[in-house]
C-alpha cells in the first residue's frame, strides 16, 4: 500500500517568519507538510541528508544585499553539501513592524513621540542621513535592547538611526524569533523587528511602529533548493505572474590566483554567447587569504538550449577555471 505520508519542505523559522511566507506561496499545505528549522544550515543538512524532500531559504535582498550564510553553504568548502541543488526561487515584499510592550508612564505617551530615543544625527560618512518614512505609534524612549535578523537591522536603518540610537542591538536567528524573546520580556524594554504575522501570533506584543522599512519595495529573493527536486508548478506566483517565465542558471567556480586575467576570460565567454548576467557574487575560499569563490548567476537554462549558448559559456568556464560547479538552472515568475 503506498504510502500517504506528504513531502516536507524545510524552511527558517519559527512559524511566521518572512521565509514561511515564502514556502506558503509555492507549497500547498494540502500536499506538503511545512517545517520549520532553527537555522539556515539546518535547512541546507535536512535536504542534502535526505530528511525533506525541498528547503528554502533567503538568498538576497533588494535593500540590504546578499544573505552570506547562504552563499556559504552553497559554495560549500567543505563538501558538505555536494548534492544540493537549486531548483527556483521565491519573492517576497518585507514590510517590518517594531513590535514590543508600550511604556506604561502616560507622561512620556503625552510627549512627543516623534522624536523617540533620538534624532537623525549626520556624521562624516553620512552628512545627510535619511530620514525615515514612517513615525512611531507610541513613545520609544524606554526601550533598552532590540532584536532581530541582521538583514532586517540593514534594511531599517533611518528609522533605527532616528528612533532608536543608542539601543542595545541583538542579532538573532530570524525575525520571528525576535518577536518570541521580546513576547517572554518581563521588564517591558525590549523591542522586535519582526513582520506583522508573527508579531500578532506573540501574545501581549503591542504595536509600536509599522512599515519601518527604509524602501517601500523591500523585497526579499528566496532559493528553492533540493537534489533535483520537482518544484510545485500549481503554486500562487505561476498563476499571478505576467507574461511567460524566464530562465536563470547559477554557477560558482574558483580561478587560478596566479593566471592574471583567468577572471576575466571566465566572464568574456557570458559576452561572447549573448548571455546577461544578473547577479556576482564572491565569498572567501578559505584555500588561502584574499582568494575567492566566485558566483555568477545569468539568464538561460543548460537544461533547455537550442542554440548552444548556455553551454558555450559553461565550455569557457570549464577550460578557464580551476574548479566550478552547475549549482541550478529554474523558471524564474516575477
Amino acid at each position: 500500500m503506498a504510502s500517504l505520508e506528504k513531502p516536507v519542505v524545510s524552511f527558517l523559522g519559527p512559524i511566521a517568519s518572512y521565509s514561511h511566507q515564502a514556502v506558503r506561496q509555492v507549497f500547498p499545505e494540502s500536499s506538503w507538510e511545512l517545517r520549520p528549522a532553527a537555522t539556515i544550515d539546518d535547512v541546507f543538512d535536512q535536504v542534502q541528508f535526505g530528511e525533506v524532500k525541498a528547503g528554502v531559504v533567503p538568498i538576497e535582498n533588494s535593500t540590504n544585499g546578499s544573505v552570506v550564510f547562504t552563499l556559504d553553504n552553497l559554495a560549500d568548502r567543505n563538501g558538505r553539501y555536494k548534492d544540493i541543488t537549486v531548483d527556483g526561487e521565491i519573492f517576497v515584499n518585507v514590510h517590518h513592524c517594531l513590535v514590543g510592550h508600550r511604556n506604561p508612564s502616560p507622561l512620556l505617551e503625552l510627549d512627543d513621540h516623534g522624536d523617540g530615543s533620538g534624532t537623525c544625527t549626520p556624521t562624516l560618512n553620512d552628512p545627510r542621513p535619511s530620514k525615515p518614512k514612517s513615525k512611531p505609534l507610541a513613545n520609544l524612549r524606554h526601550i533598552k535592547r532590540l532584536y532581530s535578523h541582521p538583514q532586517a537591522f540593514g534594511q531599517c536603518n533611518a528609522f533605527i538611526s532616528t528612533y532608536l540610537k543608542g539601543v542595545e542591538i541583538f542579532d538573532v536567528s530570524s525575525t520571528s524569533k525576535a518577536a518570541e524573546i521580546v513576547s517572554q520580556d518581563t521588564t517591558g524594554t525590549w523591542a522586535a523587528i519582526s513582520s506583522e504575522l508573527a508579531a500578532n501570533l506573540m501574545h501581549g506584543l503591542d504595536m509600536l511602529a509599522r512599515s519601518i522599512e527604509d524602501r517601500d519595495d523591500n523585497t526579499t529573493r528566496f532559493l528553492i533548493i533540493g537534489k533535483n527536486t520537482t518544484v510545485p508548478k500549481d503554486w500562487n506566483l505561476v498563476k499571478q505572474s505576467v507574461g511567460e517565465a524566464t530562465t536563470r542558471t547559477l554557477v560558482s567556480f574558483t580561478v587560478p590566483h596566479t593566471s592574471p586575467g583567468a577572471l576575466a576570460e571566465v566572464l568574456s565567454g557570458f559576452k561572447a554567447y549573448n548571455l546577461n548576467l544578473t547577479s556576482i557574487n564572491s565569498r572567501p575560499s578559505l584555500l588561502a587569504p584574499f582568494q575567492y569563490i566566485f558566483f555568477i548567476e545569468f539568464e538561460g537554462s543548460k537544461y533547455d538550449d537550442p542554440d548552444g549558448r548556455v553551454k558555450g559559456a559553461l565550455d569557457t568556464i570549464d577550460r578557464v577555471a580551476q574548479s566550478w560547479r552547475l549549482l541550478g538552472s529554474w523558471e524564474r515568475y516575477k
